[in-house]
């Protein structure tokens, strides 16, 4: 059965959930400069300018008041909650993973790298199509801050924090936006989505019944995708022909390494 774009892309953008080490590849470097430079061409020929990235907040930044003044005061305080969430849950081991390692490999170097950003929106009166396009200048933001090359760009994160969204709208209105822009966003610049929420039902690869995916505050999260996704895409094959379209042979060498270290090998040697 496939599964939907809301609980595919929320396993797909946690990485660790499934994996068991944070694996950026040379086809991963390679990749993500492409994306930056045909973004930088197109402002070449004429394209807008890419959206301030004033409003984008490092964990740090949330405890130094002149960094944070222009914020109301319960939107610095929802932006706290999914900070120390991120730092206790999501970058930390979990006994109901499945696997050793934090809940996602991939958050502690982004913060080590200090390039995890925070951002806050109102979004409970905006339609989905108001959404999608606020989410597409958060492409553009995450496309064009630094870095936007190398080993680092594949561990950059945006995350926009909806401060003011109802329970009764969060699923409903994340699961629209991600479906209008997952496709375009994967198969132009290789960007994920990843909705999280309370009451996200999305799953664990390894342990069904852990679900990581359950926010204090509804957000989504922005990444690079690498080609370690690849395991996520296995039950969609649509996505698993994007993911193979998109680094090319590249893939094959990644997956043999992966299936190399199977249980099944162990019996013949």
């Amino acid at each position: 059965m496939k599964r939907t774009a809301l609980s595919l892309f929320a396993a797909v953008i946690v990485a660790g959930v499934g994996v068991g080490r944070a694996q950026v590849t040379r086809a991963d470097a390679k990749r993500a400069p492409q994306s930056a430079k045909e973004a930088r061409g197109a402002l070449l020929e004429g394209g807008s300018m890419p959206a301030q990235t004033n409003n984008l907040y490092l964990l740090e930044d949330l405890d130094d008041a002149s960094k944070t003044r222009q914020l109301a005061k319960s939107d610095l305080a929802a932006l706290r909650t999914v900070a120390d969430w991120i730092k206790s849950f999501v970058a930390k081991p979990s006994k109901d993973l499945g696997r050793d390692g934090p809940v996602c490999p991939f958050v502690p170097e982004a913060l080590e790298r200090k390039i995890l950003w925070l951002a806050s929106e109102h979004i409970a009166d905006r339609s989905v199509p108001d959404v999608v396009q606020l989410i597409k200048r958060y492409k553009t933001q995450f496309l064009h801050v630094q870095p936007t090359d190398g080993d680092g760009a594949n561990y950059k994160v945006i995350v926009v924090v909806f401060t003011d969204l109802p329970a009764d709208r969060v699923q409903g209105l994340l699961d629209d936006v991600v479906q209008h822009l997952a496709v375009s966003s994967y198969e132009e610049d290789g960007i994920l989505f990843g909705p999280f929420y309370e009451g996200n039902k999305g799953t664990a690869i390894y342990n069904s019944s852990f679900r990581p995916f359950q926010s204090p505050v509804p957000f989504l999260f922005l990444r690079l995708g690498v080609i370690s996704d690849w395991k996520f895409f296995l039950d969609n094959d649509d996505w698993l022909n994007r993911w193979a379209h998109r680094y090319g042979e590249s893939e094959v060498r990644v997956l043999a390494e992966e299936l190399r270290r199977l249980p099944w090998r162990a019996k013949r040697d």
